[in-house]
């Protein structure tokens, strides 16, 4: 268990924010260095605030980390039941990835140049809509194959049907992004038959 100061309450919820929020980005396939970056601040917070929870949930190491599949206690998906029944219920594709050298001028081509409706933009995380189609850009090593992203109605759901029929879930349903209105932005990672990720998407609230 993390170790309280003098006369602090113990948090409510399993992990603190800090600790979610850290949480979020190692499910996501972040290191701890990407991680830092986007929240400002060391990498070594991060590593501690890693340590702690792989303490309190238990968990053997940052992998088994990646797949724990709990859920924040302020989350609209905390309070939702499961609609699904076991059924995966993929739907339209709703978001592509693709990774570009640098954020800045990618997100003023794609907004500027081919005019695509900015939606928000993370870090170094961009988002565009491509008529109802989400275009994730995210910077990096340019890789060549892009990423599906399937909408699904409860992402938990359907990552438990998949892992049912033998599918490698890699990261288990986690909170990205949440926007001012308090909807959130839900995902989960898995594979196709070749090892290249595939994943479920969900907007909650």
């Amino acid at each position: 268990m993390t170790a309280r100061g003098p006369g602090r309450r113990p948090h409510p919820d399993v992990l603190t924010p800090a600790e979610w929020t850290v949480a979020e980005g190692v499910r996501h396939g972040l290191t701890n260095r990407q991680i830092a970056r986007r929240l400002g601040v060391s990498a070594d917070a991060v590593k501690f605030h890693v340590g702690n929870m792989l303490a309190k949930l238990e968990l053997e190491n940052r992998r088994a980390l990646r797949r724990w599949g709990g859920v924040r206690r302020d989350s609209a998906l905390k309070t939702r039941e499961n609609a699904m029944a076991g059924d995966i219920g993929l739907d339209a594709i709703g978001q592509i990835a693709r990774s570009v050298a640098d954020i800045g001028d990618s997100e003023l081509w794609y907004r500027d140049v081919l005019a695509l409706p900015h939606l928000f933009t993370l870090g170094d995380l961009a988002f565009f809509d491509c008529g109802g189609v989400r275009l994730y850009l995210q910077q990096g090593e340019v890789k060549p194959e892009s990423i599906l992203y399937f909408r699904v109605g409860d992402i938990h759901a359907a990552a438990k049907a998949l892992e049912d029929k033998g599918v490698d879930i890699v990261s288990a349903p986690h909170m990205i992004y949440r926007h001012e209105d308090g909807g959130e932005e839900w995902m989960a990672f898995f594979n196709d038959l070749e090892g290249r990720p595939l994943a479920l998407m969900a907007r909650v609230g």
